[in-house]
């Protein structure tokens, strides 16, 4: 069996029809429980975003939102979507639509939690995130290290590769440049940034990531607005395929859902557990304002950039849809659909898409775009993967260990830049996935306190009152960083 082969394998177990329904049915669970705060709390997030400011200790709001949107906006955006509905057909993109919307009320759990349970490292920064809140919360270090482990090597190591490997791809299609040159350039950029620490990837990404997102969704904009006649029936078919309704897309429905999901969850990370770290690095004076301020990253994150990256394609009809059943020993895989059959699903679909508006512009302008996508993910991967290894090593600081580590990082990148599309992408699947299971089964667990901060919040402002957190007040124990907090705080005044 070579490699590939048992990547496969791997990739099938993990992402499984039950961890497929398990991220839906977590994120309504959530969304009854919290009263779907994702539609009443959206006045909150839009207010909030820029509230909180840095401190010596923690990030602003939004610079621990920019770092979240970096790990979500990202390759999966562009090369994600299409491949949804590559393999998916047009109804894979309702289903990331619903993961997106049930996933946001996962996100205020797992974000509310970070920020409740959170420490402080070494260098007295704030750290927090699912192994956290599972040893605190939880009382498991077992599980907590576990989770830590796992998103070391999911995250740190299999994902930034789907990143990597686009950048490759986009620069040698849209001006030949052979992967080797890609790698070593993306290599060195990190280097640059990920040695000057935490600090600095946020300086980074909250600098590139609104100019990255709004160029694109320009760009999306003027493609589906010359496309406007389209429009209509684009979006029957998506909610015609979504159903297995669809003519061409009848025998689709369990193919779109599992891609939906699949790539609707490695794009905005709900549940996954990796928007939690950024988040409780922000200085705000109650959880669930955080929580709230990542809970609109899932939005920006699929029904805005996701959604326009669909429509690019749809509208324009740039798109081919492979058969899901198995084809026939020895012949080609078949299609439904061969719009465009010489190009491979991925950012072709989309460059395609803009060249057949804007000739001469598509291949550049998406090479380009791609760029800071992917670089500023592969930062906050590499800050996640940092926050769990400063969780195994507790309080102690380990240059030798963390330099190791940044070696280590920086080998995957060049591995899955030199490497196949379909490695690079199964690996980071898997990495999604490992992470997806133990975070949710713990948001299973642990979500009461999350439920009790929001009630703390609501109750406050009822009250006309700018929340401010006092864990022991409701019932919640083990978490006394806030006890600090709340002296500063009263310094302060």
């Amino acid at each position: 069996m070579n490699v590939e082969a048992v990547i496969g394998w791997i990739l099938a177990v993990v992402w499984s029809p039950a961890l497929v329904g398990l991220c839906l049915l977590a994120g309504l669970y959530f969304s009854v429980r919290t009263r779907f705060i994702q539609l009443r709390g959206l006045p909150d997030m839009l207010r909030l975003m820029f509230r909180s400011p840095s401190s010596v200790a923690g990030l602003s709001s939004f610079q621990a939102l920019s770092i979240s949107l970096s790990s979500r906006v990202g390759v999966g955006n562009i090369a994600g979507v299409a491949m949804a509905i590559a393999f998916g057909g047009p109804g894979a993109i309702f289903w990331m639509w619903a993961v997106a919307f049930f996933g946001a009320s996962s996100a205020f759990i797992e974000s509310t939690l970070a920020q409740i349970y959170k420490d402080r490292d070494a260098d007295g920064l704030y750290r927090g995130g699912p192994a956290y809140y599972i040893e605190k919360g939880l009382g498991q270090r077992w599980y907590g290290c576990l989770f830590a482990v796992s998103t070391i090597v999911g995250g740190g190591l299999f994902l930034p590769g789907t990143q990597s490997n686009a950048i490759a791809a986009a620069l040698d299609h849209a001006w030949g440049v052979p992967a080797w040159g890609a790698a070593a350039g993306v290599v060195a950029l990190l280097a640059l940034v990920i040695f000057g620490g935490v600090r600095r990837i946020a300086h980074v990404t909250q600098v590139v990531v609104p100019f990255m997102a709004l160029g694109y969704l320009l760009v999306a904009a003027i493609v589906v607005v010359l496309n406007l006649p389209a429009v209509p029936e684009m979006f029957m078919l998506i909610v015609r395929s979504a159903f297995g309704t669809d003519a061409a897309f009848g025998g689709m429905i369990g193919a779109a859902i599992q891609w939906g999901v699949r790539r609707g969850v490695l794009s905005n990370e709900a549940g996954m557990g990796s928007g939690a770290h950024p988040a409780a690095a922000a200085e705000v004076s109650h959880p669930v304002k955080q929580g709230l301020v990542q809970s609109f990253s899932i939005y920006i994150d699929t029904l805005v950039v996701c959604s326009a990256t669909a429509f690019l394609i749809l509208s324009t009809g740039a798109y081919n849809v492979h058969d899901p059943s198995p084809a026939v020993a020895g012949e080609a895989a078949r299609m439904i659909v061969a719009n465009v059959p010489a190009l491979e699903a991925g950012p072709s679909f989309v460059q395609h898409a803009v060249e057949s508006v804007l000739p001469g512009f598509g291949s550049s302008f998406i090479a380009l775009a791609i760029l800071p996508f992917a670089f500023t993910t592969i930062l906050a991967l590499y800050y996640i993967a940092e926050t769990n290894l400063v969780y195994l090593r507790r309080s102690r600081r380990s240059p030798r260990l963390l330099l190791a580590f940044r070696l280590a990082f920086l080998g995957g990148v060049t591995y899955s830049a030199l490497n196949t599309a379909t490695v690079a992408w199964s690996l980071g699947d898997i990495g999604v996935g490992m992470m997806a299971w133990l975070n949710i089964i713990a948001l299973i667990l642990l979500h009461r306190p999350a439920l009790a901060a929001l009630r703390d919040y609501d109750g406050a402002r009822a009250r006309g009152l700018d929340p401010c957190f006092d864990p022991e007040r409701i019932g919640i124990h083990n978490a006394p960083i806030w006890a600090d907090i709340a002296a500063a705080r009263a310094e302060a005044k």
